[in-house]
């Protein structure tokens, strides 16, 4: 498998703090079925930058270590930015950083519990430059759950989305696996990542993912998730299907 979304890189977020810990991350994720991962440290959010030159040289040497113990698992790099509304000029400066550095795939972040007024513009006009916009993990965010056809609306502008595995998997509780199913169904989203921080809290779990896809849906949407991930990673076009509006549905007692 493909992991196009990791905090694997060693002290540069709230992610892996360490070279220990990167190299425990490394070794699960491995374990985890995952042969390839993208690292994608946080930038932009308030709390960290991490710009694209200090990632790629940060890559290359986790790549170092995880040779010297024989861990069969390739980094690439990636970068997971925060939507600000500066970030066009931070793609067209050389700051931001595609996924993997080829391509034109590029994570955008929103804060958990809105979507910024300008965010429509701002997504097609990293389109108009020549890049795809990628938004992470709307299936936890608040704005996003209790309005639904504001992803919509930015899905058929072009925009494409990134589910979390554990999200999938429950592990963020019943209401928003309900929810990452209803997107999935809506076809909404056309990735899955595990956004691992560490091997504990926030861990891998992408077979379960893919085994949760499988149940539900039939072995024909894990090929177009697993597909997706490769064809991210090699800077390839994305599969998608018409997105639909997601079905009203109460979420009791999610916030």
């Amino acid at each position: 498998m493909i992991d196009i979304h990791s905090h694997i890189l060693p002290g540069v977020d709230d992610g892996a703090q360490s070279i220990e810990e990167s190299i425990k991350m490394a070794e699960a994720a491995v374990a985890d079925g995952i042969h390839t991962i993208i690292a994608t440290p946080h930038h932009q959010n308030g709390k960290y930058n991490n710009y694209k030159n200090n990632i790629t040289i940060q890559v290359a040497e986790l790549n170092r270590h995880l040779s010297d113990y024989d861990i069969p698992l390739t980094v690439l790099p990636g970068q997971e930015t925060r939507i600000h509304g500066e970030m066009l000029d931070g793609i067209r400066n050389d700051e931001i950083l595609t996924l993997n550095g080829t391509g034109n795939y590029v994570f955008v972040e929103f804060p958990s519990d809105t979507v910024p007024r300008y965010a429509s513009k701002l997504l097609f006009d990293i389109q108009l430059e020549g890049y795809q916009p990628i938004i992470v993990h709307p299936e936890r965010n608040r704005h996003i759950i209790q309005h639904p056809d504001t992803l919509y609306a930015l899905v058929k502008k072009g925009a494409y989305t990134q589910i979390t595995a554990a999200s999938l998997c429950g592990r963020f509780g019943k209401n928003i696996q309900k929810f990452t199913h209803q997107l999935i169904e809506a076809n909404l989203t056309h990735l899955i990542a595990s956004d691992a921080h560490n091997t504990t809290s926030r861990g891998f779990c992408m077979k379960d993912a893919y085994r949760e896809l499988r149940k539900n849906y039939g072995q024909s949407m894990v090929y177009l998730f697993a597909e997706n991930a490769e064809y991210v990673a090699e800077g390839q076009a994305v599969a998608s299907d018409v997105p639909q509006h997601v079905k009203k549905k109460k979420f009791l007692g999610l916030f």
